[in-house]
């Protein structure tokens, strides 16, 4: 494929998804710009996460922080880098820098370590925490019944400001089986933000991915996470 037709036919995709999230957005209410569009690079080449720089999609999610490390060290600063995977505490330190918002925080050792690496930053680390809301063994994430005993140990952070919940619904046929996975992650970020105050302000859902994104912009979503939608067969 020539440089300027897989420049187009990303160009295309990303059309094309815009109109999805702008008829999402339009049937529940909201305005366009309440959501942000993450595109996941994930085994994506950095020639093809550059076109969407290029073609104004800022905000690139990562899965692997190693992917995100060298893959920031390659493009523009202007990125905005979201870890969006499982995040080891070793890949802390390295990860912190680069990242503009961190989706999966997964548990409470993983909280405290954030909130100790991020003693010396000029600002609170934004973070999301992710919620294992379809209940998959598979999954990483707090269990729905954690989230609503988390008030405590998120008072006690210092360092670390959550803006809100992650998850991802089992994969179905048809996206209207995952609204009730949506649907409860929005009553459990509605329960947290009740309870549990500043600094942390609760004003993010990161959900819906490829197959289901519209019916979470429905539920709430603030963060879209697609990758298939745009990458597809272009790698």
């Amino acid at each position: 494929m020539t440089p300027n037709l897989l420049r187009d036919r990303l160009a295309d995709r990303i059309q094309q998804v815009e109109t999805r999230l702008r008829a999402a957005c339009q049937r529940a209410g909201r305005a366009r710009g309440e959501v942000t569009l993450v595109a996941v690079t994930k085994t994506v080449p950095v020639e093809v996460a550059a076109l969407a720089l290029e073609l104004g999609v800022l905000d690139l999610g990562e899965n692997r922080p190693q992917e995100l490390w060298s893959k920031a060290a390659a493009l523009p600063p202007s990125v905005r880098w979201h870890a969006i995977g499982h995040l080891q505490r070793n890949k802390i330190e390295r990860t912190l820098p680069l990242a503009h918002l961190i989706h999966s925080v997964d548990s409470l050792r993983l909280l405290s370590a954030l909130d100790a690496e991020s003693a010396g930053r000029e600002k609170p680390l934004d973070v999301l925490l992710e919620v294992n809301a379809s209940q998959e063994a598979s999954k990483h994430g707090f269990a729905p019944a954690e989230v609503p005993l988390l008030g405590s140990p998120l008072r006690s952070l210092r360092h670390v400001r959550v803006r809100g919940l992650m998850t991802m619904a089992a994969p179905e046929e048809d996206p209207e089986c995952c609204r009730p996975t949506f649907a409860a992650l929005r009553r459990l970020r509605d329960q947290l933000r009740d309870a549990v105050g500043p600094p942390h302000d609760w004003s993010h859902l990161s959900m819906g991915m490829s197959g289901d994104f519209e019916v979470a912009v429905e539920e709430g979503s603030t963060f879209v996470r697609l990758g298939t939608v745009l990458f597809e067969g272009l790698a």
